[in-house]
């Protein structure tokens, strides 16, 4: 069985071949030109998707070593994200099932951040985690902890009920003066910090639900008031703000994930989403896992972004359930699981 992900929900356009479970090529564009602009601009998406999305496809497929006719289905990212990047995907993926008469997969693209610790890669040996199975996802554009009872059964336990911490990440970062994207940026800069240098404020919510926006309006705050006292101080103390942000927003993420581990008596722990790359919270799991028993599962770099191995491995558990999707469908920029 062989399924072709494609992968546009916003700014990486990416195409990847699954064959009976085991991912065969991963292929990505990226686009630069948002960084100017401090974030993603919906329109220029869109015109940089329709640019790279049939070289990004071709080479998927060179370097699978697999020629578009013996695919078997299309998996494509309906939603959620950018309407003008999704329509992208949505109409190429419906085309190219067309003219090879194949089935067409509809994929939530929460949902395959989630399974992409189930990517098996062709090249080693994978563990994957045993279900259920606890996910934290986090993201620019979603924060949740979701129960994970079966590869297409999840439900979410809690989630943010404002921003989302890689939008806290990235918009601090900015007041800061760093470039777009800013997370990957206060990682860096938070190894070289002290992580107790500042305190900022964090949430005070039963369950777990989570909450971002009161931790922004505090770290917007503290820095516009120190400069008023000195208007080096972002360059003097940049690595401590890095580090001590860094570490409020990941001890909010740990707070209710432990939690929730607690209450559900699940041990199979994972991450999921863009934040997952963050080497700080990478480490607090890696932390936790042996003071509670977990068995922590950690995807690879390259599957935290928005990528379309994830994609077609979803889209590859759906095909053994024979959910194809009829091609009238539309994308849902608000798609819920």
């Amino acid at each position: 069985m062989i399924i072709l992900g494609i992968e546009s929900s916003c700014d990486d356009t990416s195409a990847a071949v699954v064959k009976d479970g085991r991912v065969l090529s991963n292929a990505m564009a990226s686009q630069s030109v948002h960084e100017k602009y401090g974030g993603v601009v919906p329109e220029l998406a869109s015109r940089a998707h329709q640019q790279n999305i049939i070289p990004v496809v071709d080479d998927a497929l060179k370097s699978a070593g697999i020629s578009s006719a013996e695919l078997d289905a299309i998996a494509f990212t309906r939603g959620p994200g950018l309407m003008g990047s999704l329509l992208v995907g949505t109409s190429f993926a419906k085309g190219l099932a067309l003219s090879l008469d194949i089935p067409l997969i509809e994929v939530n693209h929460l949902q395959a951040h989630i399974l992409s610790h189930f990517i098996i890669k062709e090249e080693k040996e994978s563990t994957l985690p045993g279900l259920p199975f606890l996910c934290l996802l986090v993201s620019g554009g979603h924060t949740q902890l979701v129960v994970v009872e079966d590869y297409l059964d999840m439900k979410i336990i809690g989630q943010t009920i404002d921003d989302a911490a890689g939008e806290a990440f990235d918009k601090c970062a900015k007041v800061m003066g760093l470039s777009y994207p800013g997370g990957p940026l206060i990682d860096k800069l938070a190894v070289k910090g002290n992580p107790d240098a500042f305190a900022f404020s964090k949430p005070k919510l039963s369950g777990f639900d989570y909450s971002f926006s009161g931790l922004k309006t505090s770290f917007l705050y503290f820095v516009r008031d120190q400069l008023k006292m000195n208007d080096q101080f972002i360059e003097l103390r940049k690595a401590d703000l890095a580090a001590s942000l860094q570490k409020t927003i990941i001890t909010i993420l740990m707070d209710k994930l432990i939690k929730a581990s607690e209450k559900t008596g699940i041990t199979e722990i994972g991450i999921g989403g863009g934040v997952a790359a963050n080497s700080g919270l990478r480490n607090a799991l890696r932390q936790e896992e042996s003071k509670r028993n977990w068995n922590v599962y950690l995807p690879e770099f390259r599957y935290t972004t928005d990528n379309a191995a994830m994609i077609a491995i979803t889209g590859y558990y759906k095909y053994l359930k024979k959910n194809f999707t009829n091609h009238s469908v539309i994308p849902d920029a608000r798609m819920k699981f």
